[in-house]
């Protein structure tokens, strides 16, 4: 074998490493993604994952704490236990809801 073929080997080798490591790393996401729910109404000012009204881009935007179009992921089956100071349930929202006063 050659020092060429051994590189390109090696090289081969690692690249189909890599590329197994990260397939499963998706995998895991996925499956960590399914285990999650959105909660409206829990987020604290600036600490948001996604969704925080007009005018907002996403994740850290939220202007408020426990806005009431701001989520976060929480795990599944919790979003309901978790306190809101603005929700009319005062617990956490599977969907947005309209801020009590």
């Amino acid at each position: 074998m050659t020092t060429t073929t051994r590189s390109l080997s090696a090289a081969t080798l690692v690249l189909a490493l890599g590329s197994a490591l990260s397939l499963s790393a998706l995998t895991t996401t996925a499956h960590a993604a399914d285990d999650m729910e959105k909660c409206f109404g829990v987020a604290l000012k600036g600490k948001n994952d996604c969704a925080a009204g007009k005018g907002t881009s996403c994740a850290g935007t939220s202007k408020i704490d426990f806005q009431a179009d701001a989520w976060n992921l929480v795990p599944t089956g919790t979003c309901t236990t978790l306190e809101s100071k603005t929700s009319p349930t005062g617990f956490g929202q599977m969907e947005a809801f309209k801020a009590k006063s």
